[in-house]
């Protein structure tokens, strides 16, 4: 059993680690021997968007997924606040500098990347359902408003997740292979139809669970 980072975060600011997160480690910790493969023979770009507290990126960091000694991790995120919980989780954890790469970037979704050159993408995203996806806070100190923009994903919570969605043909390497979570009323079983129909895209579900009143799950992307 791959271990679980040490986080450390102003919970007023960031996202706190939740059976969400804790369902992303548990998905790639059950691909890691796929993806180490998959990936053992090239330079490895990581992405993460929406990091958060930095859980997840540093558990891929500390634990070499996808390639330990040949991996460079991003984690892309809007919130001033879930950048600076990322390198402090990352420090934390003994993730530094001379063992594995990290960039963090304010970004509004994957607007900072280069086409086609991410091999592997993890996004936990907004699913919660709301009347609109909120505004991007005009000041950092608007605490609240980052919270909200964490959480709230517009209608049926899938305003966020659909648009990464549609860019992943530019946004993964030819290669790459995303990991999205979703949660039930985001209605993921049409989802995956409908694109599979249309799109060239192998789906396969990785992890399924309840957790309280969520029903959640970790879908893989990857080109057919």
């Amino acid at each position: 059993m791959l271990p679980t980072p040490y986080v450390k975060c102003d919970y007023d600011k960031v996202y706190e680690p939740s059976e969400d997160s804790f369902l992303l480690l548990d998905s790639l910790e059950k691909d890691v021997t796929f993806l180490n493969e998959r990936f053992q023979n090239q330079l490895a770009i990581v992405c993460e968007l929406g990091p958060g507290s930095g859980i997840v990126t540093t558990f891929m960091m500390k634990n070499g997924i996808p390639n330990k000694s040949n991996s460079l991790y991003y984690a892309l995120d809007i919130s001033p606040w879930a950048l600076e919980a990322t390198k402090g989780t990352a420090n934390l954890n003994g993730c530094s500098e001379k063992d594995s790469y990290l960039e963090v970037v304010q970004s509004d979704l994957t607007s900072s990347l280069r086409k086609k050159q991410v091999d592997l993408l993890v996004f936990n995203p907004p699913y919660v359902p709301a009347e609109e996806v909120p505004e991007v806070p005009s000041t950092r100190e608007d605490t609240d408003q980052w919270l909200d923009l964490a959480l709230l994903g517009g209608k049926d919570g899938m305003v966020i997740t659909q648009k990464v969605i549609d860019q992943l043909d530019d946004i993964l390497s030819p290669n790459g292979v995303a990991y999205i979570l979703f949660c039930a009323t985001n209605k993921p079983e049409e989802l995956v139809a409908k694109i599979m129909q249309n799109q060239p895209w192998n789906i396969e579900i990785v992890e399924h669970r309840k957790a309280g009143w969520e029903v959640l799950s970790v879908y893989r992307f990857s080109r057919k």
